[in-house]
């Protein structure tokens, strides 16, 4: 008989235990596993350097200078060559920080602290880093749409494939848009598909294709 696969494994990390606890309890009654739960970026860094977990789920603000300390964890995360999900939170919606963000590759994610309150959306997003994919905040989403100029390639898309890129961004499944949508799951392919012709994207894995459309969306002005 064929067992259940194991739960995932995260970290958290943040100075204010309080939300920690509430992050944490989230997360487990979600289904996965809390491995660490610390105070600082820097503390991350060395729970990620072992090994010993699937993703991690970070403050952006912390000690020693609250600005960008959780950015930094995961850019030192990533130049040491790990590959784990990486969900930031923050208090207030930055697309500059939201672009450092998905500007370090695959399997990360940006939140505002306020979904710890929907426990869906949180762990849905810890699960979509951990799987490779890309969650970006609704309200961060609808500033860097707003901020579109005309000659920007995305204004080639039409109303519904901006609305398919923005769940895209959001860490939704095909599947999951067609359910979101109302729509067929092969109507959201062809919009997928018809996506990334539009933007320019190469024939790659895609898996990837999807990543760089999405950072095309974060990179608008």
């Amino acid at each position: 008989m064929e067992t259940d696969p194991r739960p995932l494994r995260v970290a958290i990390a943040d100075d204010a235990l309080l939300l920690r606890e509430g992050i944490a309890k989230v997360l487990v009654d979600g289904g996965l596993e809390l491995v660490a739960s610390v105070g600082t970026g820097a503390e991350l860094v060395e729970i990620a350097a072992r090994g010993d977990i699937d993703a991690a789920v970070l403050d952006i603000r912390m000690p020693p200078s609250y600005r960008d300390e959780g950015i930094l964890a995961l850019e030192e995360m990533r130049a040491q060559g790990s590959t784990i999900g990486v969900l930031l939170l923050s208090m207030y919606a930055t697309p500059e920080y939201a672009l450092r963000v998905m500007g370090t590759g695959s399997g990360t994610g940006y939140l505002l602290k306020e979904r710890v309150s929907e426990p869906q959306t949180l762990v849905r997003a810890v699960e979509t880093v951990a799987s490779g994919g890309s969650v970006v905040d609704p309200e961060v989403v609808e500033q860097l749409v707003q901020r579109t100029r005309a000659d920007d390639p995305l204004s080639r898309l039409t109303e519904r494939e901006r609305s398919v890129l923005e769940l895209m961004a959001q860490g939704y499944s095909n599947g999951g848009i067609a359910q979101a949508l109302f729509l067929g799951l092969k109507t959201v392919e062809t919009h997928v598909r018809s996506i990334l012709q539009k933007l320019d994207l190469e024939e790659s894995p895609e898996h990837h294709r999807r990543v760089l459309a999405v950072l095309t969306l974060l990179g608008a002005r």
